[in-house]
C-alpha cells in the first residue's frame, strides 16, 4: 500500500487513527502491529511471514544473548547465528539472482536464476533488527521480553518499507511509555501533508519526464541532461518525501522518528553531502561497519579498505547490480580524495565553485544509479557527454523543456532550505495558526485531485 494513494489516505490511516485512539493505552502497541501487518499484507502478502520470521528470529536470538551473558558467559555465538540468519534473509532475495546470473556470465554455465521477487522494504527493516541485536549484545539496548512490542517496532507501518532507517534505541522508551498530543498530532499530520505534496505534486511529475526519456526514439544531447536534471530532483523529493510522511504519522503516534534529509543539494563537498543525505543509513554503515572496523584511527591503507568495505556495502545495499556497485565505488573514491588532498583544496574555492562541483557529480552519480545496467549506463552518460552521436537538439527534448520547464524550476526552488526559514518566521506569527492548516488542506486536495487522475505514482525506494 503507497502512503499517496486513495485507499491509504481516505480508508486505512483514518480508520487506525481511529482505533488507535480509542485503544487503551496498554493495548496501542498492538493496535499498531495489526495495522502494520494489514498495511503490508496489501503490497506483500505472501511476504508477511518473511516479515514475521525477521521479528521472531532477532526477537529469540536476543533473549539468548541476554540470558547468556547475565550468566557472565560468552553470547558472540549467538549473535553471529542473528547475523547469518539475517545476512541468509537478505542475501537470498535480493541477491542471489545477482550472484548465480554473475557466475554464469563468468564462467559460461546456466545455472537456473531463482526468480524469487524482492520483498518490499527488505533491506530496511533487516538493518533495523540487526541494528537491535547488535545493541543488546554491545550493552547499549536492553532486551524487548514482549514480542508484541518488539514486532511493533519492527513493523511499524510509517516507516516500515522505505525508512527512515529507526533503531530500537530511538524508540525504546516511547514503545513502553508515548502520549500523543494535540499538538503532536497536528504537526505531524502537516508534516504528513506536506512530504505528500513533495512526492505527488513534484516527484510524480518529474517521474513522467523521465520516462518519457526512456521512451523517446528521439533522444539528443540536450533531453540527456535534461533527464539527469529530472532525475536529480525526483530521488530528493520522492525519497524525502516519504521520510517527511514517515516522520509526520510517527510524530501522530507518539514516536520522535530521526531525520534522513538536511537540504543535500546545498552541500560545498561530497563529505558534507553524505552528512545530509540518507542520514540513517550512514549512520547505521558508520555505527555498525565503519567503526568495528577500526574506522579512521587506523593506518592509511587500512583506513581505505574501511571506507572500501562501507561503500561496497553501501552500493550493493541499493540494488543487486554492477551500476549500484560502480556507484558506491565512484563516492568511496571521492570520500578518499577529499580526505586525502582534494578537500583542503576544495575549501578555497570559490562557493559556488563548490556547490557546482558537488551539483555535477551527483548529477553524473545518479545517472549511474538509474541506469539499466553497466550498458544502459554507459548509453546515458555518453549520450550527456555526446560520444554517443546523438543530436545536440531533439524536437522531443525541446517539447518536453517546454511542457515541465515550470516544474523544474519549481523543483530547484523547492530544494532550497529557505522556505523552512520563512515558515519558521511565519508560525512566530498569530495569523499563521489559521494559514499553516490553511495551507496543508490545498496541498492535501491538489494531491487528491492528482491521484485521482493520474496513475505514475510508484516509490523509488520500495525496490531497495
Amino acid at each position: 500500500m503507497l502512503f499517496s494513494s486513495i485507499t491509504f489516505l481516505y480508508a486505512f490511516l483514518p480508520l487506525t487513527l481511529l482505533a488507535y485512539f480509542l485503544a487503551p493505552r496498554g493495548w496501542r502497541n498492538g493496535v499498531l502491529l495489526l495495522a502494520s501487518l494489514i498495511f503490508y499484507f496489501f503490497g506483500e502478502p505472501v511476504y508477511v511471514a518473511l516479515l514475521l520470521l525477521s521479528s521472531v528470529s532477532d526477537f529469540v536470538w536476543s533473549l539468548l544473548i541476554a540470558r547468556r551473558q547475565a550468566a557472565g558467559r560468552s553470547a558472540r555465538g549467538f549473535l553471529i547465528a542473528s547475523l547469518a540468519v539475517n545476512l541468509g534473509l537478505l542475501g537470498f532475495f535480493k541477491y542471489a539472482d545477482f550472484f548465480l546470473g554473475t557466475l554464469n556470465a563468468l564462467l559460461g554455465t546456466e545455472l537456473p536464476l531463482t526468480g524469487v521477487p524482492l520483498p518490499i522494504g527488505i533491506s530496511f527493516f533487516t538493518f533495523q533488527t540487526m541494528s537491535y541485536t547488535i545493541d543488546v549484545y554491545r550493552g547499549r539496548a536492553r532486551v524487548q521480553r514482549n514480542f508484541a512490542t518488539f514486532a511493533a517496532f519492527v513493523c511499524l507501518f510509517p516507516q516500515l518499507i522505505a525508512g527512515p532507517i529507526v533503531r530500537y534505541t530511538d524508540v525504546e522508551a516511547e514503545l513502553a511509555d508515548r502520549r500523543s498530543t494535540l499538538e503532536g498530532v497536528s504537526s505531524g499530520l502537516r508534516r504528513f501533508v506536506f512530504g505528500l505534496g513533495k512526492k505527488v505534486l513534484i516527484a510524480n511529475g518529474l517521474g513522467e519526464l523521465c520516462a518519457a526519456f526512456r521512451a523517446s526514439q528521439d533522444p539528443s544531447v540536450l533531453f540527456c541532461w535534461v533527464y539527469a536534471l529530472a532525475f536529480l530532483l525526483q530521488i530528493y523529493f520522492d525519497f524525502s518525501g516519504y521520510s517527511d510522511m514517515a516522520i509526520g504519522l510517527g510524530r501522530v503516534f507518539g514516536f520522535r522518528f530521526p531525520e534522513n534529509f538536511d537540504y543535500p543539494y546545498l552541500s560545498r563537498s561530497i563529505t558534507e553531502f553524505w552528512r545530509r543525505w540518507h542520514m540513517t543509513l550512514g549512520g547505521w554503515f558508520r555505527d555498525y561497519v565503519y567503526i568495528p572496523l577500526g574506522g579512521n584511527r587506523v593506518s592509511r591503507r587500512r583506513w581505505v579498505r574501511n571506507l572500501a568495505a562501507v561503500w561496497l556495502l553501501t552500493g550493493l545495499w541499493h540494488g543487486a547490480s554492477w551500476n549500484f556497485v560502480l556507484w558506491g565505488a565512484l563516492f568511496g573514491v571521492l570520500l578518499a580524495a577529499e580526505k586525502l588532498w582534494l578537500g583542503a583544496r576544495l575549501e578555497k574555492w570559490p562557493r559556488a565553485l563548490q556547490h557546482g562541483y558537488v551539483l555535477l557529480l551527483v548529477l553524473f552519480s545518479f545517472v549511474l544509479f538509474n541506469a539499466d545496467g553497466l550498458t544502459g549506463a554507459a548509453a546515458d552518460l555518453g549520450g550527456m557527454l555526446g560520444l554517443t552521436g546523438l543530436p545536440g537538439l531533439s524536437g522531443d527534448a525541446l517539447y518536453y523543456l517546454r511542457s515541465y520547464g515550470v516544474l523544474l524550476l519549481l523543483a530547484m526552488a523547492a530544494a532550497l532550505p529557505c522556505w523552512r526559514r520563512w515558515g519558521l518566521r511565519l508560525s512566530r506569527r498569530r495569523a499563521a495558526v489559521a494559514l499553516e492548516p490553511l495551507a496543508a488542506a490545498a496541498v492535501l486536495l491538489a494531491c487528491t485531485a492528482s491521484l485521482v487522475d493520474g496513475s505514475f505514482n510508484p516509490f523509488l525506494y520500495f525496490r531497495f
